[in-house]
């Protein structure tokens, strides 16, 4: 048990290292992004100041308006290329000095930019060639060239940084993969070991009430006594194993879908996913248990709506398959009870979905839970409008027809068939333990 429990233990921690290992690389992914962008939208700035710079001093030169169409086009993106710049880089210690300095230094570009261009309209062309080659217009430019610079060497020295810690987070997570691999090996052997001894145990107790019936009468008294200790304490030892059959169940339909991954044969692939269907029908009931107050009974209908989750996303899960809709009362069921029917429902939502509508075509699958209150009872109800039983005899294997029988009579009813539906309607009828809620 210490083993099992430190297993346990060791392989949350693994995954719950594996989760921080992908945050933060996704984090690592929004900050690379974010550099990124920083970078461009500086770059940006600067080449719209280039190509209005351009298109000014064509202008001033031969007086043509046609040199101004770079120049009015960069006058009305810079503004927002300065703007997105200064959100992107708002709080940040390191790169907010450069980027007030290269905005200072765009803003004074522009109104130089703006002033030599109304100079030159107004006939002072000269007074705009003086004031152009005064340096200033240089000096600016030299400052945004500077600060974009810096901040490309900032973001860089970042980009290499965080890198790094990518890497490296990779790497960890690749361990812990392995880990978690080595840790679900060490669980199923634990499991083996402990099925096995419990096993042994019974067996021994039952070999040991063999020996106590061939005994004396008086042997036999003090032999029952003894055989009734065994009993409790296999009893006992049963209610544990109960305990863990929802984990265990959980365990065994992760590890099928470990092998669904590794399988090409679709016959074998299906025959999978249909038992794992059934696993997580039995598996749904204990969950529901364990997130309860009460213990001896299930809500129906909040259980028939997650399971029929469920189907939908394993049996049913893209575009052209058929809908599955369900109707359920809220009723309050025992929990052998809730297994059998989880089960049942499991089996005729899955003969559905393979038979009843050809691929891709769509269709509905009705899944109705209503009380029968005079009596005492409850109907259930799974349909379809396919094309029927045809013949009636079952296609497939008829596994889940003999494991629908098996489960009805559980229920102590049987499934019934209506004949004057166009589809297929499968009918069950069974009493309620307790009455409904």
């Amino acid at each position: 048990m210490a083993l099992l429990a430190g297993a346990i233990l060791l392989l949350l921690a693994v995954n719950i290292a594996t989760f921080v290992m992908i945050q933060r690389t996704a984090a690592f992914n929004d900050q690379v992004e974010r550099s990124q962008q920083v970078r461009r939208a500086a770059h940006l700035v600067l080449l719209s100041l280039l190509d209005a710079e351009t298109g000014q001093r064509g202008f001033l030169l031969s007086g043509d308006a046609e040199f101004l169409t770079p120049y009015s086009r960069a006058e009305i993106t810079v503004a927002e290329q300065m703007q997105e710049l200064e959100q992107l880089t708002a709080g940040d210690p390191q790169l907010e000095p450069h980027v007030t300095v290269l905005l200072e230094a765009a803003r004074d570009k522009l109104a130089e930019l703006e002033r030599t261009i109304a100079l030159s309209r107004t006939g002072r062309t000269g007074e705009a060639l003086r004031l152009n080659r005064s340096g200033q217009g240089a000096a600016r430019m030299d400052a945004i060239r500077s600060s974009t610079s810096a901040i490309d060497e900032i973001e860089n020295e970042r980009l290499d940084a965080r890198t790094r810690q990518s890497e490296h987070g990779l790497r960890l997570t690749m361990a812990a993969n392995a880990l978690a691999g080595l840790l679900v090996l060490v669980l199923a052997g634990i499991m083996i070991w402990l099925v096995r001894r419990y096993i042994g145990e019974i067996q021994a107790a039952r070999d040991t009430l063999d020996r106590m019936n061939a005994g004396l009468e008086t042997q036999v008294r003090d032999r029952t006594a003894e055989l009734t200790r065994a009993r409790d304490r296999a009893e006992a030892m049963l209610r544990e194993v109960n305990h863990r059959v929802g984990n265990s169940l959980q365990l065994v339909s992760s590890f099928m879908s470990l092998q669904l991954r590794h399988l090409a044969d679709e016959g074998a692939r299906a025959a999978l996913k249909e038992s794992q269907a059934r696993i997580e029908a039995v598996a749904h009931v204990h969950r529901r248990l364990y997130t309860s107050d009460d213990m001896s009974s299930v809500a129906m209908d909040e259980y028939l709506e997650g399971l029929i989750a469920e189907l939908g996303k394993s049996l049913a899960p893209g575009a052209g398959s058929p809908t599955l809709l369900l109707k359920a009362a809220p009723l309050d069921v025992s929990t052998d009870q809730a297994v059998s029917i989880g089960v049942i429902v499991t089996e005729l939502v899955t003969n559905a979905v393979k038979y009843a509508y050809e691929p891709g075509k769509g269709g509905e699958i009705r899944i109705l839970l209503e009380p029968d209150a005079p009596n005492g009872r409850a109907v259930l109800t799974v349909e379809d409008d396919g094309p029927g039983l045809g013949s009636g005899k079952p296609r497939g294997t008829g596994l889940g027809g003999r494991i629908v029988t098996a489960m009805a009579s559980g229920l102590r009813t049987r499934v019934e068939y209506d004949a004057a539906h166009s589809g297929v309607r499968a009918r069950l009828a069974f009493d309620l333990q307790p009455a409904a809620r």
